[in-house]
């Protein structure tokens, strides 16, 4: 029998629409900062690598660079914290490593949600160890009140994020639970007889 995901969300915090506009948001953000003054006689800057954080973040990676008005490269590094639980286990471990070489580039790391800020923080100064010039951080949802590490974008980098989370445990929209749920078009709060 097939599993009835939506009858295991409690409720509903962002639906598409509201998803959608957000990212496109976002997307227009940073094309602007990072587009250069169209009346400029210097030139752009040199397109940032957008980078994102798996499995997570594919599908907001992948609405936001659709949404996107300039040339990015993108790729992914993955860093495993939570396993099959729903408390970050601590220091994060780098599984996967970028392929684009980012010395010297600006990178715009996309996450699903900053809970912790420990993966961030990790994150960040792997991307300095390979001479990135300036890390921004794009985060789809950023739930202050879980922060254990303060995390700080790298040079001019910036910290762009969609919306702030309550201290729910969510899935939905790249998010999971044990692999599961990333597949609903919304996020939603998990009810806990389904985790516990």
């Amino acid at each position: 029998m097939a599993l009835k995901l939506h009858s295991h969300i409690e409720r509903v915090l962002w639906d598409q629409h509201q998803i959608s506009r957000r990212v496109s948001e976002l997307a227009s953000q940073i094309s602007a900062d990072f587009g250069g003054a169209a009346n400029s006689d210097s030139p752009p800057p040199p397109p940032p690598v957008l980078v994102g954080v798996a499995t997570g973040a594919f599908l907001f990676l992948a609405d936001l660079v659709r949404n996107i008005d300039l040339p990015i490269s993108v790729d992914f590094v993955r860093a495993d914290s939570y396993g099959s639980g729903t408390i970050s286990a601590g220091a994060p471990k780098l599984s996967l490593d970028l392929k684009v070489d980012v010395k010297g580039k600006h990178v715009i790391l996309v996450e699903d949600i900053v809970d912790t800020g420990r993966t961030l923080s990790c994150l960040i100064a792997h991307l300095e160890s390979k001479g990135a010039s300036s890390v921004s951080v794009c985060a789809f949802l950023d739930k202050p009140t879980r922060r254990k590490v303060h995390f700080q974008p790298l040079g001019q980098g910036k910290f762009y994020k969609g919306f702030e989370c309550p201290d729910y445990f969510v899935v939905g929209y790249g998010m999971d639970f044990a692999e599961l749920y990333r597949n609903l078009p919304y996020v939603g709060v998990l009810k806990p007889e389904c985790y516990k």
